[in-house]
């Protein structure tokens, strides 16, 4: 008689592993990216806050305040130089647009892109 096979077979184990350890090696190397984004958004949070009270800010108290606290945060992507601070009528309006890799196999590598914008005022 022909028994009825039951379970996964080994190349049905690698059908479904590889790409679970795909997506999760990305995931991986995708994590510092975002942890990094985290600390720039607390940031420009901070900012605000620090500025919530106060009518009368300058850009330069502005930029000063972010250096700072990217100082303190460990930041070093983006610069402070690619931050966009403008005026939009009353309000002071920051704006972190950026974009960041992460290596992943060879020469490939994912692509992120960020964008935080608070308002002061």
């Amino acid at each position: 008689m022909y028994k009825r096979q039951r379970g996964v077979t080994f190349i049905g184990w690698l059908c479904l592993l590889i790409p679970l350890a795909i997506v999760g090696y990305a995931g991986i190397r995708v994590a510092p990216v975002y942890l990094n984004y985290m600390r720039v958004a607390h940031t420009l949070d901070q900012t605000v806050t620090q500025f919530k009270s106060e009518e009368n800010v300058t850009y330069e108290q502005i930029r000063i305040a972010i250096t700072r606290h990217f100082e303190i945060e460990e930041v070093e992507f983006p610069e402070v130089k690619s931050i966009d601070i403008h005026r939009a009528g009353r309000a002071w309006v920051i704006e972190a647009k950026y974009e960041d890799t992460a290596p992943l196999f060879a020469n490939l590598a994912i692509l992120v892109a960020f964008d935080k914008m608070v308002q002061i005022g």
